[in-house]
């Protein structure tokens, strides 16, 4: 966490590790834990407080600009496009998660594709069979069957 602090906030190590030392454990916690709670710390003033939490909420507003921009920039591949179940809003969707093409998509989990907003556990599972569909659709049949 330290040097988190340290090159995230731009600071030296010794208000990093007093940040630490207090149980601050990211950036969300400096930027909105109550003023007072971080007043108490015997070497911050209010100026070091004020810095602190501004520069918290810079680097975290411009790490919430950069996920947009992601979002926004982010081409799902054509076969993901045409997948039966998938709108062009969910392929880009999940196109800024890292998730482009059918294959990618059959690789992910149900826990995996929850994570993104929309996608409950019961479309997860349908996705993710209909993109494996392919992966059986190849397999060779044994004899007897």
């Amino acid at each position: 966490m330290i040097d988190i602090f340290k090159e995230q906030l731009g600071v030296d190590e010794d208000v990093a590790l007093v940040l630490a030392q207090e149980g601050f454990s990211g950036l969300e916690e400096i930027a909105y834990v109550p003023e007072q709670e971080m007043l108490d710390i015997e070497e911050f003033d209010a100026d070091i407080v004020g810095e602190l939490r501004s520069r918290a909420r810079d680097v975290l507003l411009t790490k919430a600009i950069a996920n947009e921009e992601q979002l926004e920039i982010a081409e799902p591949a054509q076969d993901l496009l045409e997948m039966e179940g998938i709108t062009k809003e969910l392929a880009k969707l999940m196109a800024s998660k890292g998730i482009s093409t059918v294959d990618e998509l059959a690789e992910q989990s149900v826990d995996e594709l929850t994570e993104i907003d929309s996608i409950d556990a019961e479309q997860a599972a349908r996705l993710i069979m209909k993109a494996r569909e392919s992966w059986f659709a190849d397999e060779p049949t044994e004899a007897g069957e």
